[in-house]
C-alpha cells in the first residue's frame, strides 16, 4: 500500500485516541523501564504512554515514514524508528509492548501474539487493541462495492483486501495467551461515534480500512468507488434525532502480564 496520510488519520484523533487511553488504563504496571509503542502512528498513543510513565524509556515504532515524521514533530524528546511488527525483535526485553490498532493488519495471530509476548521482560505486559469491525456496514459495504463495479479486477479478491479471516474471537486470544501468562484480561466493546454525515464516515475509513481498496485504483476509479461507497453508507447509517450518524465501532482489547 501507499504510505499512510497522518493528516487524514488525525482528522478524528480524539475518537481514535479514546480506545488507546482505555487500553493504557488497564495496564498493570507502575514504573516500566522500557515501553515500546508498536505501530505508533502519528504519536497520539505514544503521548499517552509518555504522560503516564514520564520516567520510562519510550520508543515508538512504525512502518510508515510519514507517520514517524509526524510523531517526531509531536514528541521530539522521544525516540522513534522504522520497524514492522510482523518481524520486529527488541534490542532488550521491554516491560511494556503496547500495540494499539496495528495487529489487525497482520496475519497469523496464533503465531504473532505469543511471539510478541515472549519478548517481554519478567513481569512485563503485552497490551493490544484491535478494531473488530469487519462485519460492520462500513467494511461489509467496502467488499460489496469492490466486487460489483468496474474497479473489481484492479482490486482483486475483496476478502483479501478486507483482511477477512485474520481476527480471532476474544476467547481465542485468551486461549492463546493464558497458558503463557500470569494474568490475561480480554474484552470487547463497541464505541458509537457521532459523525456529521455519510461523507464524514467515508473520510474516517479512508485513512484506514478503505486504503487497500482505493490504493490499486486510478483517479477516475477512486472517484467512482468513493461515490458508490458513500451512497451505500448514506443508506446504511441513517440520521439520528439530531441529524448526525452514529458509527458503531467494535474493538477487542487484550492485556496479558508475564510471570516474574
Amino acid at each position: 500500500m501507499a504510505d499512510w496520510n497522518p493528516a487524514l488519520y488525525t482528522r478524528f484523533e480524539d475518537e481514535r485516541t479514546r480506545p488507546a487511553a482505555d487500553l493504557l488504563a488497564r495496564v498493570p504496571l507502575d514504573r516500566p523501564a522500557l515501553a515500546i509503542d508498536l505501530g505508533c502512528g502519528p504519536g497520539n498513543s505514544t503521548a499517552l504512554i509518555a504522560a503516564r510513565y514520564p520516567e520510562a524509556e519510550i520508543v515508538g515504532l512504525d512502518t510508515s515514514p510519514a507517520m514517524l515524521d509526524s510523531a517526531r514533530a509531536r514528541l521530539p524528546h522521544l525516540r522513534f524508528g522504522l520497524a514492522d511488527a510482523a518481524t520486529w525483535e527488541p534490542e532488550r526485553a521491554p516491560d511494556l509492548i503496547y500495540a494499539n490498532a496495528v495487529l489487525q493488519w497482520l496475519p497469523d495471530h496464533p503465531t504473532l501474539l505469543p511471539r510478541l509476548f515472549g519478548h517481554l521482560a519478567p513481569g512485563g505486559v503485552l497490551a493490544v487493541q484491535m478494531p473488530d469491525n469487519l462485519a460492520e456496514p462500513t467494511h461489509r459495504l467496502m467488499r460489496e462495492v469492490a466486487a460489483s463495479g468496474p474497479w473489481a479486477e484492479a482490486i482483486g479478491d475483496p476478502a483479501v483486501a478486507g483482511r477477512l479471516g485474520r481476527m480471532l474471537e476474544p476467547a481465542g486470544y485468551y486461549d492463546l495467551l493464558a497458558p503463557l501468562a500470569a494474568e490475561v484480561d480480554v474484552w470487547r466493546t463497541a464505541y458509537h461515534h457521532r459523525m456529521a454525515d455519510a461523507a464524514a464516515i467515508v473520510s474516517w475509513v479512508s485513512a484506514t480500512g478503505l486504503r487497500p481498496f482505493l490504493d490499486p485504483l486510478d483517479a477516475d476509479q477512486r472517484a467512482g468507488f468513493r461515490a458508490a461507497y458513500e451512497s451505500r453508507i448514506d443508506a446504511a447509517y441513517v440520521p439520528r434525532a439530531d441529524g448526525r450518524r452514529l458509527l458503531a465501532f467494535p474493538r477487542v482489547f487484550i492485556v496479558a502480564r508475564k510471570g516474574l
